[in-house]
C-alpha cells in the first residue's frame, strides 16, 4: 500500500505516525479502529457503552443530527480520551443540518442539480463542510453519486444528482474536491450503484443488473470520476451486482453471487483494481437486511473486512460485534494481513485529514458563529431560487391572481390522528397564501366534488418524502382524487418526491421543488403569485416514461 500516493497524498511525517502508531497497537486496538459507531443523543450512556465494548474509543463515530451543544461536548469528549484522534462522521447530504439541529438545510442534491449550476455543488460542499467542521466534523458519508434511473426507487430519488450520468459524475467530482478542500473527508456512495432497482436495501440485498459495459458508461463514469478526484472514501453498499460478480469470477454460482459490502469481486476486482481506488472502504450500515440476509452476523462481520472493507459500519450489539471480529481473526474468517491492511488504511485517512498534528475545533462560540450563519442561508435560498421548476403550465392560469378563492389540497405523510394539515411546510403555503390575500379553503370531508362556480384554483401540496425502510411513495387519494382537471384551473407542486405526475398524469401545471425546506416554501410561493420567475431545469424525466404525463 503507497500511503504517499492517490488518495492520500502523505508526507514522510505522516507515513511515520502511521506505520509507528500501528505497531504500537495491541490486536484489540487495531480491531477498534475497524468500527465507526451510530450516535444518536451523545450522551453519557453513549460514551459510557463505547467505552465498555471497545476498551476505549473506536476508529470512528457518526453523528445523527443533536444540538450544537452536545455535538460539540461529545467531540470534545471522544478526542480527550481516544488512544488514536477518532473520525468524527456524520451524512452530509444536503447541508449542515445532517450533523447539528441548527444547521443550514440547504437543498437536496437533486434541487442542486435542477439549478444546472456547478458553482452551487461547490456552495453545498462547503456548507456541509464550514457548519461540521465547527463540531469537530472531519469525514462525510457523501456525496451520493447513484444515477436516478428507476423512478420508482424510494431511497435514491432527490438524494441524487438526477438520472443523467454525466450531470452525476461532474457534480460529483466537484463537491467531493471542494469539501475535501475544506478538510472534510468525502466519502462516495453507494458503490456499486443504487438507483436501477425499486427496491430498498434497508430490506433486502438489492441488484444492479446492468451489464459490465452498461455499468462502465454510467455508473462507472461517475466513480472513476470521484476517484481520479482524489475521494478518500467509498461506501460499499448492499447492492449485487451479477454481470461484474461473474465477469471477474466466472466460477461464481448465481447463489453465491453477494452484495457490495461483502463482495470480493466488486471491492477489490472492480474497485481496487480496475478503477485504481487505493483509499478507504467502509461498509453501509450493517444493521440492513441487504447485509444481515447474507450470511450468519458472527460470520458475516470478520468477512466484510477480509473480503476487502476497511470499516465495519455500526453494530448490532457493540460488545457482540467486537467478539465477532475478534473470533474471526482467531478462527482464519479474516486474516492478519487485512487486520493490518484495514486498520492502516483507517490511521491514512486519518493522517490525510491532519488528525495526526491536532484534533482542535472551534470554540462553541465561534461554532455559533458558523453554524446557520447569514452567508450559508443567503446561499441556501439562492438555490432555492434557481431550482425550483415548472413542468408543465396551462395557459392564463400562473401567476396566481390576487384575492381569488382557492382549494387548499394537502397530501401528506400521515403521523397519528389526521389534521387538515399535517406538516410545518404544507401549513407554511397555506399561511403564506393568507397572508397574500387570497381566501384559501382546506379540503374537508365535508368538500366533497368541488364546484367550478365556487373556486378559482384547486391547488395541491404534496409534501411526501421518501425515507429508508419503505417499498413505495406513492399518493394515496382517498377523498382527495382530483375529479375537476377540466373544470377548474389545478395547479400541483410537489415539495419531495418530483415523480407525481405518474399518479396525476393529466394535471395542466405541475411543478417540483425537490426539497420541503423553509427556503424552498417561501420562494415556490413567490413563484405561484409571480413575484419571481421559474427557473429550474427538472434533471430527471418527470413524465416517468408516461405518454399521457406529458398531455397538456
Amino acid at each position: 500500500m503507497n500511503l504517499k500516493s492517490k488518495p492520500f497524498y502523505l508526507d514522510e511525517e505522516a507515513v511515520f505516525w502511521v506505520e509507528n502508531t500501528l505497531q504500537k497497537m495491541a490486536t484489540s486496538q487495531k480491531i477498534a479502529q475497524l468500527f465507526c459507531l451510530d450516535i444518536r443523543e451523545g450522551n453519557d450512556a453513549e460514551f459510557s457503552e463505547m467505552i465498555d465494548s471497545f476498551g476505549g474509543i473506536p476508529g470512528g463515530v457518526l453523528y445523527r443530527a443533536m444540538s450544537l451543544e452536545t455535538a460539540h461536548a461529545f467531540t470534545t469528549k471522544i478526542q480527550n480520551r481516544a488512544f488514536v484522534p477518532a473520525l468524527v462522521v456524520a451524512n452530509l447530504e444536503k447541508g449542515g443540518n445532517g450533523i447539528v439541529k441548527e444547521g443550514t438545510a440547504f437543498a437536496s442534491p437533486m434541487g442542486v442539480a435542477a439549478t444546472d449550476d456547478d458553482e452551487m455543488v461547490r456552495k453545498m460542499a462547503r456548507v456541509c463542510a464550514r457548519e461540521a467542521r465547527a463540531v469537530g466534523a472531519n469525514w462525510t458519508y457523501s456525496p451520493v453519486i447513484d444515477i436516478d434511473f428507476e423512478y420508482h426507487n424510494p431511497i435514491t430519488n432527490t438524494r441524487t444528482f438526477g438520472s443523467d450520468p454525466e450531470r452525476v459524475a461532474r457534480m460529483g467530482k466537484i463537491f467531493v474536491e471542494t469539501i475535501q478542500e475544506e478538510g472534510i473527508a468525502a466519502t462516495i456512495k453507494h458503490f456499486p450503484g443504487d438507483g436501477v432497482d425499486e427496491r430498498d436495501q434497508h430490506l433486502l440485498a438489492s441488484l444492479n443488473m446492468m451489464s459490465c459495459e452498461e455499468w462502465d458508461e454510467t455508473f462507472g463514469k461517475a466513480y472513476k470520476a470521484s476517484i481520479d478526484a482524489g475521494a478518500l472514501s467509498v461506501m460499499a453498499a448492499h447492492i449485487m451486482q451479477p454481470a461484474y460478480s461473474k465477469a471477474l469470477n466466472p466460477n461464481l454460482k448465481d447463489e453465491e453471487i453477494l452484495p457490495g459490502s461483502l463482495s470480493k469481486e466488486l471491492m477489490n476486482g472492480l474497485l481496487r483494481e480496475k478503477l485504481g481506488f487505493n483509499g478507504l472502504i467502509v461498509t453501509d450500515s450493517t444493521l440492513m437486511a441487504g447485509f444481515t440476509n447474507a450470511m450468519p452476523r458472527n460470520r458475516a462481520v470478520p468477512y466484510a473486512i477480509e473480503a476487502g472493507a476497511d470499516m465495519f459500519l455500526f453494530t448490532r450489539v457493540a460488545a457482540e460485534d467486537f467478539r465477532f471480529m475478534k473470533e474471526g481473526l482467531e478462527t482464519g474468517i479474516l486474516s492478519e494481513q487485512r487486520l493490518e491492511e484495514a486498520a492502516m488504511r483507517v490511521l491514512a485517512l486519518k493522517a490525510a485529514i491532519g488528525l495526526h498534528k491536532s484534533t482542535k475545533m472551534p470554540s462553541v462560540e465561534e461554532a455559533r458563529k458558523v453554524v446557520g450563519c447569514g452567508e450559508h442561508r443567503k446561499w441556501a435560498k439562492e438555490c432555492a431560487e434557481k431550482a425550483i421548476t415548472l413542468v408543465k403550465e396551462q395557459k392564463d392560469v400562473l401567476p396566481l391572481k390576487p384575492g381569488k378563492r382557492i382549494l387548499f389540497i394537502p397530501l401528506e405523510n400521515r403521523y397519528g390522528e389526521p389534521k387538515p394539515i399535517e406538516t410545518k411546510p404544507c401549513q407554511a403555503v397555506y399561511e403564506r397564501l393568507i397572508a397574500e390575500g387570497f381566501d384559501v379553503e382546506i379540503f374537508g370531508a365535508e368538500t366533497g366534488i368541488p364546484r367550478a362556480e365556487k373556486y378559482a384554483y384547486i391547488l395541491y401540496v404534496a409534501n411526501l418524502k421518501t425515507r429508508s425502510n419503505q417499498t413505495v411513495v406513492r399518493i394515496e387519494w382517498g377523498a382527495k382524487c382530483p375529479h375537476n382537471i377540466e373544470e377548474i384551473p389545478t395547479i400541483f407542486v410537489s415539495l419531495e418526491n418530483p415523480y407525481h405526475l405518474l399518479d396525476i398524469p393529466r394535471v395542466k401545471t405541475y411543478i417540483n421543488c425537490y426539497n420541503s425546506n423553509d427556503d424552498m416554501v417561501e420562494v415556490l410561493v413567490d413563484k405561484l403569485i409571480g413575484k419571481s420567475q421559474f427557473r429550474g431545469k427538472s434533471p430527471i424525466d418527470p413524465f416517468c416514461g408516461k405518454w399521457d404525463a406529458r398531455l397538456g
